[in-house]
């Protein structure tokens, strides 16, 4: 492809940045003389860059690769938080990518490396971020292992995003399975950097992960808005065997929640158990929390207590303003039962369901109770601790000019 697009590709680009791909190579004969279906790629791209890469995305004078590529490249957010864990003089991101992670490694570190074993894509990532303005970054094209074994430097990060994907596209995400293989070379890598700063899918058990790498100081357990996005592992020379988690939890207001546990402390915490009452404060942590195995520390930590063993839910008579997930008042504790829930949710019969240590699915839960999505009622389908069925009938308390209030106050 030529760089950059010629005026009447970028104009087409942006005339159908948002039309259906599909519709748009149809009508590749309306616009001869312009290179039709790989237009069309591109505006695939930049619609599957629209939310983890806005600015990106409206940018009419960068070109995209292949949508996989967009859609395996970290987020503007996420990529944020993992160049301020980073520094010193020298990086090398040895799995390259679309660029992200450069980009903004490349704000925090003076000498950035960036390794691609494609050509094309690392041509792109070089015209791309040229483009934006970045000068401290040296290109390579070629794999992880092979500049590893070429290049004489060392350097204070090394950091690597191992591809989940097989041969046949299929997503993986054990270790030995990811290309490339940490475990294999993790000797080389921790001869070329004292610090390695490595990404994993959040379906990697992280107790598994700590005992197969041997080396992790510290993780991160990374969600935005609530989702799983990635798990970062910081390894060093020494051996570690309970390194320190971080459960961090961005949000769509800007916030950054964060809370912080190991196993021993974890371990140590002793959870306090009791029914729910009408009038309480029902506390749901975050994503990131519950994927870090916070399950006893952060009741501890905001004295709750917890609904059950399994539930992962918790009460308390007081509002715990920071405390980092969702919050909710607790307006009647009901049976299982279409009658005893249908007055609470007016007559369009509307609520949100969430179902925790329950034995149907949300599915069979509305199809028993008749109950459609939506609403501003929440209810939590769960077990008590005497194993008897029940429905928590809550309202949400959201943030309002820094204030928490219920979500009815907000209409």
């Amino acid at each position: 492809m030529e760089y950059p697009l010629p005026a009447a590709a970028r104009q087409y680009v942006a005339d159908h940045l948002h039309h259906d791909p599909a519709q748009l190579a149809l009508q590749a004969r309306r616009f001869p003389g312009l290179p039709v279906p790989e237009l069309v790629r591109q505006i695939q791209a930049r619609q599957k860059a629209r939310t983890k890469l806005p600015a990106w995305a409206e940018n009419p004078e960068l070109i995209f690769p292949p949508a996989l590529s967009v859609e395996q490249a970290s987020s503007d957010r996420t990529a944020a938080f993992k160049a301020e864990l980073v520094g010193g003089q020298r990086l090398a991101d040895l799995t390259g990518g679309f660029g992200v992670d450069t980009c903004y490694f490349a704000s925090h570190v003076a000498e950035v490396h960036y390794v691609e074993r494609n050509p094309q894509l690392a041509e792109v990532v070089q015209y791309n971020l040229g483009l934006l303005g970045v000068r401290n970054v040296h290109y390579h094209t070629t794999d992880a292992l092979s500049f590893l074994k070429s290049t004489p430097d060392t350097f204070d990060w090394l950091y690597l995003d191992p591809a989940r994907r097989d041969t046949a596209s299929r997503k993986i995400f054990r270790l030995q399975d990811c290309e490339p293989d940490v475990l294999r070379i993790l000797p080389l890598l921790l001869h070329k950097a004292p610090r390695i700063l490595l990404k994993t899918s959040p379906m990697l058990d992280i107790e598994l992960a700590i005992q197969e790498l041997k080396h992790v100081r510290r993780l991160w357990v990374l969600a935005v808005d609530n989702e799983c996005k990635e798990v970062l592992y910081e390894l060093g020379e020494e051996p570690a065997v309970d390194p320190e988690r971080y459960a961090v939890n961005l949000t769509r207001a800007g916030e950054q929640q964060e809370f912080r546990l190991n196993r021993a402390r974890e371990a140590r915490a002793i959870s306090r158990y009791a029914e729910p009452q009408t009038g309480q404060y029902l506390y749901e942590p975050n994503a990131a929390i519950l994927k870090a195995g916070a399950f006893r520390s952060i009741g501890n930590a905001f004295e709750l207590l917890k609904l059950h063993q399994h539930s992962h839910l918790y009460m308390a008579d007081d509002l715990r303003a920071d405390f980092p997930g969702r919050i909710f008042r607790i307006q009647a504790v009901e049976r299982y039962d279409a009658d005893a829930l249908l007055p609470y949710l007016g007559s369009e019969a509307r609520a949100h369901v969430t179902t925790r240590n329950f034995p149907d699915t949300v599915a069979v839960f509305r199809q028993r109770t008749g109950i459609r999505e939506g609403g501003h009622i929440y209810l939590f389908a769960t077990t008590d601790l005497r194993g008897r069925l029940m429905v928590l009938v809550c309202e949400k308390v959201k943030r309002w000019s820094g204030e928490l209030v219920a979500a009815t106050q907000l209409a």
